[in-house]
């Protein structure tokens, strides 16, 4: 059987909407017409595969869908008039699907964030909250731009972070495949001259040795660590609440990476944070959406412990304070907010700050990872070289002609 949308008219002439499965539309009919039912009009139900439903919208969907969205209502469109004709020009086929629900959702009597309600899991907490905001302060377009905006900005950062670790994970992959097949491969093969040489060997060259050995009698190993490792790592994290709190504090603690992830969650958070207060919702509802967008367990107990502080009558600024987490300028902006009226101002202002130290921070690493691998490789492959070379050379300078 397939499944099909409806629109149906009932014996008190109002419109009913709703799903059913039927074998051919004669069929939906008929089973209308035992229902009471007269059928108006009817959709078959286009069945997403699986893997479309699990992989994430496309945040360039989002952006592109908030921003016509907001043109199309400020120039007086309704809703599921604007809706229909962005669905006609979305690439993705799961989003462009999730789009043709939302106007069934509405044209059946649900509010747009009620709609939106319907896919958390494509448009997020905080994306549903602000919607909802807008419709109740009439101002939905206004929230559409900022949410385009945001969510713009947030692509950016990931844009700057990905550019800087593209190109030192695909060297450390070649890397690691040459050291490998010099360990398998090629010093094995040395290894009997190099016995022979009838001389002691020096301290790094027995090292070399040493790990060649290890390298061909566990090699197996080593690839089933290098594969299992993360998914095991994953796995924890999402079942053991420990375990995720020890990983994620490591991660901020990582040297270099740490401290511009953890600028990263801060902008995004003071980003939101801002965004959620300037639209009318309160400073405890606005804790409660933002701690998912810190991404990390701590930082996520921290912001839960802002909550129940501010709950028992702290300030803001003091809140943030006691957890210890926060730099020193995020809590005087946040006391200066406080005193000023203008919290989601200061909270921008936290938010630029941070954005802008990730931007320098990356123009200062990107130009200093190649020089680092360049040496670290050069190093590696001297190493062996020398190794292998060195006894050698010793042998030949030795021999009495």
């Amino acid at each position: 059987m397939d499944t099909y949308k409806y629109k149906a008219m009932d014996p008190q002439g109002r419109r009913v909407t709703g799903t059913i499965d039927a074998a051919n539309l004669t069929d939906l009919e008929m089973r209308l017409g035992r229902m009471g039912l007269d059928l108006i009009d009817s959709r078959e139900v286009r069945r997403v595969a699986l893997f479309q439903r699990l992989r994430r919208t496309p945040r360039s969907e989002l952006i592109n869908f908030s921003f016509h969205l907001e043109q199309l209502l400020n120039a007086g469109v309704p809703m599921v008039d604007a809706l229909s004709d962005l669905g006609s020009t979305i690439d993705d086929p799961a989003f462009r699907d999730v789009v043709a629900e939302l106007v069934e959702a509405i044209e059946g009597g649900k509010t747009f964030s009620g709609a939106l309600a319907d896919f958390e899991h494509v448009f997020g907490n905080v994306y549903i909250s602000m919607v909802r905001v807008g419709e109740e302060s009439g101002s939905l377009p206004q929230v559409l731009q900022d949410l385009g905006e945001m969510l713009r900005w947030q692509d950016e950062i990931v844009a700057y972070v990905r550019r800087v670790m593209v190109y030192p994970l695909i060297v450390l992959a070649v890397v690691g495949a040459a050291v490998g097949f010099l360990m398998v491969y090629l010093v094995p093969k040395l290894t009997s001259f190099l016995g022979s040489v009838g001389s002691e060997l020096p301290a790094h060259t027995r090292a070399l040795i040493a790990v060649s050995d290890f390298f061909v009698a566990w090699w197996y190993v080593l690839l089933l660590v290098a594969f299992v490792t993360p998914a095991v790592i994953r796995y924890l994290s999402r079942n053991s609440p420990r375990f995720r709190f020890a990983w994620d504090g490591f991660k901020l603690r990582v040297w270099l990476f740490g401290d511009l992830m953890y600028k990263i969650r801060l902008a995004r958070f003071s980003n939101y944070f801002a965004l959620m207060y300037g639209a009318g919702i309160t400073v405890l509802d606005a804790l409660r959406l933002s701690r998912a967008l810190m991404d990390n367990a701590v930082l996520e107990e921290a912001v839960d412990r802002v909550h129940r502080h501010i709950g028992e009558g702290q300030t803001l600024g003091e809140a943030f304070a006691r957890t210890g987490l926060f730099p020193p300028f995020v809590v005087r902006m946040m006391r200066v907010g406080e005193s000023t009226g203008a919290l989601d101002e200061a909270l921008r202002n936290v938010s630029y700050f941070y954005a802008r130290e990730v931007r320098e921070a990356v123009e200062r690493l990107e130009p200093a990872i190649q020089p680092v691998l360049t040496v670290f490789l050069g190093g590696l492959v001297g190493w062996i070289m020398f190794s292998v070379l060195g006894p050698i050379y010793d042998t030949i300078a030795t021999l009495d002609y």
